[in-house]
């Protein structure tokens, strides 16, 4: 299986960014160069299994939460994140929401049958 790079570089944007970091604060923090960041969040670079455990812990996160795009075996990952995601919704926007996901998985069932 290949990593999806590009994948793991929006995953770590998202994260510093939700967490008000800058790519320089989290290269200091991770001991990384800050144009190290910028290539590994463009996907432009693939990273090292030490450098990704140093973005991992400077960010707070387990190695697989950077990594669930390219793990099979990651949906608690991504029911953990989607957990976080709803934290702050009012009563009518998970209506809506919840909705919105009803639909959406009909119709991929729908496409993935139909292929």
């Amino acid at each position: 299986m290949e990593l999806d790079y590009q994948a793991i570089g929006v995953r770590i944007r998202r994260l510093r960014k939700e967490q008000g970091l800058t790519q320089q604060t989290l290269a200091e923090i991770s001991n990384q160069e800050p144009s190290n960041i910028s290539h590994i969040e463009r996907g432009a670079t693939k990273l090292s299994l030490p450098t990704l455990v140093s973005i991992a812990n400077a960010l707070g996160v387990t190695v697989d939460e950077l990594l669930c795009d390219s793990l099979p075996a990651s949906r608690s990952v991504f029911e953990s994140e989607a957990a976080r995601v709803l934290s702050d919704c009012s009563h009518l926007e998970l209506k809506i929401i919840m909705e919105t996901i009803r639909t959406l998985k009909e119709n991929l069932r729908k496409l993935k049958f139909s292929e």
